[in-house]
């Protein structure tokens, strides 16, 4: 249910109405728009009578019942576009952010190479796992702490905010020492306890879609975090499993138009996962752009053969930098920006 304040409606008849859901045991998000706030009303059961009696509160000017299975990640409860600021990085607004690194921390030097190289190039924030969810147990799953704190080292060295997938609840505190944004990852995203914790650690939260998942399901993990009070989750389309082998994913392009008409949420794509093959990473990454992402999130590695994970789908530095160009050239066309490095002088 979403209460629809008058237009000037003052902050104490707003408060009222707020005490009064709460008191009912429900909960209460307030979206304040240019002209008018809009009141979410959330949980179980709503009384049948709770229309009439908020229509009759000052300031109401009407009360709508939501159909839909996810209320605060629609348009609904949130008419206006989420924008996320991270270190200064805006997320969901005119430009296209581009998230770059290595799948896995695997040392520092590596790590730095990497950071310095992506940030150059125009990349505004790092990626990298320290804690690596692995299909055999015998594949390297990450440095776990030393990661994080190789991570942190490199954010330090060139203003990189920083993006890293957290595993499980136990490892919440822990990771969010160090990171800027929490990376919920394919597998662990209809891991529900999982994402109520981290919803309750007060930082943007980035979830991936699952192999399998429905656009609704993805919204409705999201839908965990924000019940917790987080506001900022940020969407990821990696790829959804089909029955084609020619890629490692099958990019689903189409999800970043669908999802921008059901959800407020920004959405980024991940062409390296998608594509599964470094050859195919760029093709992918413009066809995002196109569509309309705010985002990208691409894997980079100073030596991907010798990668200690997905090697195969990185892209070496020199193609990162030629790829970049040509997606600002992309987002520019279609009404976005998209900064990077200004070409050296010739001579």
């Amino acid at each position: 249910m979403i209460i629809v304040m008058k237009r000037g409606a003052s902050p104490e008849q707003i408060d009222s109405v707020v005490a009064r859901i709460k008191a009912l045991g429900l909960g209460a998000h307030l979206s304040s728009g240019e002209e008018r706030v809009i009141v979410g009303v959330v949980g179980t059961p709503l009384p049948p009578t709770l229309d009439d009696e908020f229509e009759s509160h000052d300031g109401v000017e009407r009360v709508v019942r939501i159909t839909k299975k996810y209320k605060l990640t629609g348009w609904d409860f949130h008419p206006q576009k989420t924008i996320i600021d991270v270190r200064g990085v805006t997320i969901g607004g005119d430009e296209v952010v581009v998230i770059a690194g290595p799948c896995s921390v695997e040392s520092e030097e590596q790590t730095l190479a990497t950071a310095r190289a992506v940030s150059a190039a125009g990349a505004k924030i790092l990626r990298g796992g320290a804690y690596k969810p692995r299909t055999s147990p015998y594949e390297f799953r990450g440095l776990g702490e030393r990661g994080l704190q190789i991570l942190a080292s490199a954010r330090d060295e060139t203003g990189m905010a920083i993006i890293t997938e957290v595993m499980t609840p136990a490892d919440i505190d822990l990771v969010g020492k160090y990171t800027d944004i929490f990376q919920i990852g394919a597998r662990n995203s209809q891991n529900y306890l999982l994402l109520e914790e981290v919803g309750k650690a007060g930082k943007p939260v980035m979830i991936k879609r699952g192999l399998s998942m429905m656009l609704e399901e993805w919204l409705l993990a999201a839908e965990y975090v924000m019940a917790q009070g987080n506001p900022d989750v940020i969407l990821c389309e990696r790829g959804i499993r089909t029955f084609e082998p020619s890629t490692r994913n099958t990019f689903d392009v189409s999800a970043v138009p669908v999802i921008q008409g059901m959800s407020h949420l920004p959405i980024f794509v991940d062409p390296s996962h998608a594509a599964g093959k470094r050859a195919l990473v760029g093709a992918l990454a413009l066809a995002g752009v196109a569509a309309g992402a705010d985002g990208l999130m691409i894997e980079v590695h100073p030596n991907p053969d010798q990668a200690l994970s997905d090697g195969a789908q990185s892209l070496t530095i020199p193609q990162f930098d030629a790829l970049m160009p040509r997606l600002a050239a992309v987002a520019n066309a279609v009404g976005r920006a998209l900064p990077v490095r200004e070409a050296a002088p010739v001579g």
